[in-house]
């Protein structure tokens, strides 16, 4: 039956994401916020599809967390689950992402019409200046900035360095940081076809003012809340990390 759904879900992903991606081709003369709305129309279609199914729901934990003007979201990162869904918990937003990424076909294309914040991976430094300026024309602009630190999707239970580039760019834009933890890697796992039906749990947490306080320690701060958010809502799958940090817990870029 998980197969089952799996293959629906993919046929039907196919089937709604090439017009919404010949439709981003086609409105790339809007201006960029109207482009936005648009194109991630998409998003509450697929989030039906993704419960009805897959059978994957969401509760939402500290939603009055949430403020009223622009922020940047630092989250954990485990699936692309989290990649969708935010879109719709979140005021619109838009996502620090490969460059390479615009180059996938039908997907990309959509995306590279999106206002959001490009990177070369490669380009070591230059990418966080790519981060902090394209991060503040977004933010200006009204759009919220979504950041995984950890940099990529690790499996529930793991812990990558969090990178300092979301953290500084809230600091260098003057905006709060809203930390995000979730389980959506139980469900939808890196790269596996397929996805099991459940419950995600999104725990947003209260907001971490820059004021006055340094980038690296805005860092921390949402580091420590994230982590150990999952270990209390999600402990299982921290079993024997306390005992062994650098091997159960966490793993090296």
């Amino acid at each position: 039956m998980h197969l089952l759904r799996s293959f629906l879900f993919a046929l039907l992903l196919a089937v709604i994401t090439v017009p919404y991606a010949v439709l981003a081709i086609l409105i790339f003369w809007l201006p960029p916020m109207t482009r936005h709305r648009l194109i991630t129309s998409w998003v509450p279609l697929m989030m039906w599809v993704i419960r009805h199914v897959l059978g994957i729901r969401y509760r939402v934990i500290g939603a009055d967390n949430i403020p009223a003007g622009p922020a940047v979201i630092l989250s954990k990162h485990q699936s692309a689950w989290e990649t969708i869904a935010l879109q719709q918990i979140f005021p619109p937003l838009c996502y620090v992402l490969k460059r390479e990424l615009l180059r996938v076909p039908f997907f990309g294309w959509a995306l590279g019409q999106i206002p959001g914040i490009a990177i070369d991976r490669a380009a070591g430094k230059d990418a966080l200046s790519q981060v902090v300026e394209q991060g503040r024309k977004r933010l200006h602009e009204g759009l919220w900035v979504a950041v995984f630190p950890e940099g990529t999707r690790v499996a529930p239970g793991v812990v990558r360095r969090y990178k300092p580039g979301g953290a500084i760019l809230a600091k260098r834009a003057g905006v709060p940081v809203v930390p995000v933890a979730h389980n959506a890697g139980e469900f939808w796992r890196r790269n596996a076809f397929i996805k099991r039906p459940g419950e995600i749990t999104v725990s947003i947490g209260p907001l971490i003012e820059v004021k006055g306080v340094k980038a690296e320690e805005i860092n921390r701060r949402a580091e420590e809340w994230i982590e150990g958010e999952m270990r209390r809502l999600f402990g299982h799958h921290y079993a024997g990390a306390e005992t062994q940090p650098e091997t159960a817990a966490r793993v090296p870029d």
